[in-house]
This record gives C-alpha cells, structure tokens and sequence, in this order.
C-alpha cells in the first residue's frame, strides 16, 4: 500500500479534515475543483477532504454491490489510493465525483467477478413502508419482500446490478453513469431495461 496515500486516507469517524488556503479559508469549504489542483500538487490535507466529502456514498455504492462491509471497505480503501496515485493525470473530462464512482464500480466488478457476491438485507432499499398501526402479518410481508429484493438483486449480471444501483439507489443521470461504467448511454438504458424487468418479475408476488 503507498504509504502516502494511505497517510493521508481519514480513520474510520474521524473529524474532516482541516487545513488553511491561501487567503486563510478552511480547506473544507473549497470546491471539488480547487481541491483536486491541490491535492494533485502534493497537498495531503487537500485530499484528505476529498476522502472525508466523497468516501460515506462511495462505501455505500461498494456494500450495496459487494454485500460485504469488508469487501467494501477494502474496495473504497483501494479506489482512494489508486486516485490519489493518478491525481496528476485526472483531465477533468468528469467531475472528481463521477471520477470517483468510475474507480469504486470498477473496482467491484473486478472483485464479483471472482465470486458471487451476497447481498445482506442491511444494504437492499425497503419496500415503501405501511402505515405504522399495521398488523404482524404486514410486517413479515415487508421482510419477505426485502429479501426477495436482495436476492433478484444478487442474482443480476454485475453489470446490470451496478447500473440499477447507481440510477436507482445513487440517482445517477444515464450520462452519468455511461462515464462511470465506460459505455454508451444507450448500452445503460439497455442494462436498466434488462435489471427492471427482472426485478419487476420477480418482486410480482409483492406487487
């Protein structure tokens, strides 16, 4: 592990990052933009923000393909460091944000590709919630229907999974996620097309 970047990579709660600019600002009200010029000219602190702004969505990206808060953990930590390695030869044909999603999606379809990943119930969306008077009998339908979900969704192609993901789960443009995944948007649409229509199959019984 470069032992740089995981210097400057935040411990798990920490406080973000704070540092001082040129005109005495905090570091952590700098935009994205500024940061990465930064951080690309060596500046620890200036990353370490980037890490404490962007890492809470990218580890949730990560468990919800992964299903495994070590795999995703271990996932993120490896996307941080090879970003912090590439910082020089980032050319802002993205945002640092889609940069980021690009690096951790590319880095679980590598890993699933080796497995097939489990899916806990703790990272699968619930099912719109009912009334909060509603019987028993509602409640275990709802559970049943979460782990429905979270086996349709581990079964998916992990490039459809990560598609569904990141457009249902992450709010991605098509756009968006054609840069993260390194496709076309009609190639996405397609994916979607494909995720939805199982999904939908088989979540019919809780429809």
């Amino acid at each position: 592990m470069d032992a740089q970047a995981q210097r400057v990579l935040p411990p798990s709660g920490r406080a973000p990052a704070k540092g001082t600019g040129d005109a005495g600002g905090d570091l952590a009200e700098l935009e994205d933009d500024l940061l990465v010029e930064r951080a690309a000219e060596g500046d620890d602190d200036a990353f370490a923000v980037l890490v404490d702004r962007h890492s809470p969505p990218l580890l949730a990206l990560a468990l919800r393909m992964l299903g495994s808060l070590p795999d995703a953990e271990e996932a993120v930590q490896d996307a941080l460091i090879n970003a912090w390695r590439r910082l020089p030869d980032f050319h802002r044909d993205a945002t640092f944000r889609t940069w980021m999603y690009r690096i951790v999606t590319n880095q679980c379809l590598s890993h699933l590709r080796g497995r097939a990943p489990a899916v806990p119930l703790s990272v699968v969306p619930e099912p719109p919630a009912h009334d909060p008077g509603s019987e028993p009998a509602r409640a275990a339908e709802s559970e049943a229907a979460t782990q429905a979900l979270g086996r349709a969704l581990r079964d998916l192609p992990p490039s459809q999974r990560a598609c569904w993901i990141l457009r249902e789960l992450h709010g991605m443009s098509y756009a968006e996620i054609a840069q993260i995944v390194n496709t076309s948007e009609q190639t996405v649409r397609g994916r979607l097309y494909r995720a939805r229509r199982t999904l939908m199959k088989e979540m019919a019984p809780w429809r």
